[in-house]
């Protein structure tokens, strides 16, 4: 693992409380995910939002995942911030 990748999962560690194997275990699920599927994405949406302790609302939940499926996806920080405010 490089410094680069040591010092991310160790700022997710210390920040959001995200143990480094749970991310490992996510990135490993997602490479052959279908992201056009709903159903799909609703499982990781909730995965994730639970890995980082934040509770969505089922409205904001909803707005990710269309965000998601339709290829929406935010290309900058401040953009996806948005989604989860």
């Amino acid at each position: 693992m490089s410094n680069f990748q040591k010092n991310i999962f160790d700022k997710l560690k210390n920040s959001a409380n995200i143990d480094p194997e749970e991310v490992h275990k996510v990135a490993n699920s997602l490479k052959h995910a279908d992201f056009s599927d709903e159903q799909t994405v609703h499982h990781l949406v909730r995965h994730l939002a639970k890995m980082a302790n934040k509770p969505l609302t089922k409205e904001q939940e909803i707005q990710i995942v269309n965000s998601i499926t339709k290829s929406n996806i935010p290309t900058d920080m401040q953009s996806l911030n948005n989604l989860f405010k």
